[in-house]
């Protein structure tokens, strides 16, 4: 009986895990540069979930197996004044693309509000219960 509210708990943390890399990928939208100072732009990170749960293997739900980069290319703008710029004049930008984001924001945030209102019905369904065996 129980074992609903993990499943909706499982999914709730892989949204939120969802969301945080979603909004990275919008905090480094204009990255245009490493840590060292090098010209490698931001690449764009994606969750990629998988089924079961990391503290109980074999059981139901959901879990992030990983935080992959997005091997598409990254975007070009011609900008030959600037000190990034290759030797054609184009600066590389993030391969991140607001409105992508915006969109897979929404269906996190919806999937997050699924889940909380599954858990909601469970914890309804199981005081129902008790006050039927009371």
């Amino acid at each position: 009986m129980f074992d609903a509210l993990d499943i909706g708990a499982s999914g709730l943390l892989a949204q939120r895990a969802r969301m945080d890399t979603i909004a990275g990928n919008v905090a480094n939208i204009n990255t245009t540069q490493n840590e060292k100072g090098e010209a490698i732009p931001y690449r764009r990170r994606v969750a990629v979930f998988s089924p079961g749960r990391p503290d109980a293997p074999g059981k139901a739900g959901v879990r992030v197996a990983s935080i992959e980069q997005d091997p598409s290319p990254f975007n070009e703008r011609y900008e030959p004044g600037n000190k990034l710029a290759d030797a054609r004049g184009y600066v590389k930008y993030p391969n991140v693309d607001l409105s992508v984001e915006y969109v897979n924001m929404l269906e996190a945030s919806r999937a997050y509000e699924a889940n909380v209102t599954m858990m909601e019905t469970t914890k309804a369904m199981i005081n129902s219960t008790l006050r039927l065996i009371a």
